[in-house]
């Protein structure tokens, strides 16, 4: 059998073992320690963000982002469908209700047309939301002028979810720091990873401290264990951190490859009409997490045609997300399309895979995988 090709797979730069033996020597095992707030710092550094909180994963980061923003029971929050469910689940850990919002076809994220559609009709129900979560899917960036401009009008904070963007630019702008709160994911998956993690960023220092607060079990400034809250146990390890601080010093080299592997695909596929890779916006750079593409409708060759041929090589690919509104747990709340038929999130999910996009992938991997494909095509 071939040797085993990944969708994103980890990918260790060098210097990770160097802050992990520092944590060891000096017995810092515990969720506190210099890597942890070197990585906050590095992370701010990277980023152009003001404060960092550390966590044990992007959904924790996230959770902590509408707490931070007082989302509780009965409140509602607008969501983006073409997502994973780690976006949208802790809008139900806070007894609160999402309404999902439906994609373009320009950035495969969250549509202003959909997103306005939502608070019309918000604004005649008298259900305004207490926040609204936008998706960077893949790596690019949402269109936040358009965006923002609604939810600025509405006085209605974004909720940045960069966990597949980190690095990726909006107008000048790292991704995670367009919104009053963005988060990123350190999984194993992601362009960088901690094995599992996540961060919060903000410009908003009450946000932090609040963050910090009840990523720590909300512990009380007391001498004794004093809790007046519900807290969390979502603080990040010196370990997992350190692995962070070492990733971050390769993230422009992986997003070079990234990019490398995105251009591969399209060189490829140049002559393939029943292709269309996912749209790159001159608005900004993506960190290009996944190659994902689309198959022309009425084409012979199917997304599952795609994944089986690939599997047989021992090669791994993907759907595209399954939009939330689609989902079964998901499925009773309400959902705003772009369109007047169907949905843009539903086509693309249909239509769409993530192609492999490792960036230990070499040239002869990606030869392979691109004969493979066209192999499909001309059949």
């Amino acid at each position: 059998m071939r040797k085993r090709v990944y969708l994103s797979s980890p990918h260790m730069g060098g210097e990770e073992l160097k802050y992990i033996n520092e944590a060891f020597d000096t017995n810092w095992i515990a969720p506190l320690g210099p890597n942890v707030s070197g990585f906050e710092n590095e992370m701010c550094e990277y980023t152009g963000s003001k404060y960092a909180t550390a966590t044990v994963s992007g959904t924790s980061a996230i959770h902590l982002a509408l707490k931070c923003l007082e989302v509780g029971e009965g409140d509602v929050v607008f969501c983006s469908s073409l997502t994973f469910s780690a976006t949208a689940n802790p809008i139900i850990y806070q007894g609160a209700e999402p309404v999902f919002i439906d994609s373009n076809y320009e950035t495969w994220n969250m549509c202003h047309i959909a997103l306005q559609k939502a608070f019309d009709d918000a604004l005649e129900n008298n259900t305004m939301p207490k926040a609204v979560v936008i998706v960077n899917l893949y790596g690019q960036s949402a269109d936040y002028d358009k965006l923002k401009a609604i939810c600025d009008k509405y006085n209605v904070p974004i909720i940045e979810d960069a966990a597949e963007s980190l690095g990726a630019t909006y107008k000048g702008k790292q991704t995670g720091t367009i919104g009053e709160i963005g988060i990123y994911s350190f999984n194993g998956n992601k362009i960088i990873t901690t094995s599992g993690g996540g961060m919060m960023v903000s410009n908003i220092e009450e946000y932090t401290k609040k963050a910090l607060f009840l990523a720590t079990q909300s512990r009380e400034a007391e001498r004794h264990y004093e809790h007046k809250e519900l807290g969390f146990n979502y603080r990040m390890s010196n370990v997992v951190a350190g692995i962070g601080r070492g990733q971050l010093k390769v993230l422009d080299d992986r997003i070079s490859k990234k990019k490398e592997i995105y251009e591969a695909y399209k060189e490829g596929f140049k002559d393939i009409e029943d292709i269309e890779m996912m749209n790159i916006c001159d608005f900004g750079e993506p960190n290009y997490w996944l190659s994902a593409c689309t198959i022309k409708e009425g084409s012979k060759v199917k997304p599952l045609d795609i994944m089986l041929a690939l599997e047989k090589e021992n090669i791994e690919s993907r759907p595209v997300w399954k939009p939330m509104h689609m989902q079964p747990f998901f499925k009773d709340y309400k959902f705003f399309s772009s369109l007047e038929e169907g949905s843009v999130s539903e086509d693309l999910f249909n239509r769409g895979i993530c192609l492999p996009s490792d960036t230990k992938i070499d040239k002869k991997d990606m030869n392979h995988i691109l004969q493979i494909l066209k192999k499909i095509f001309i059949i």
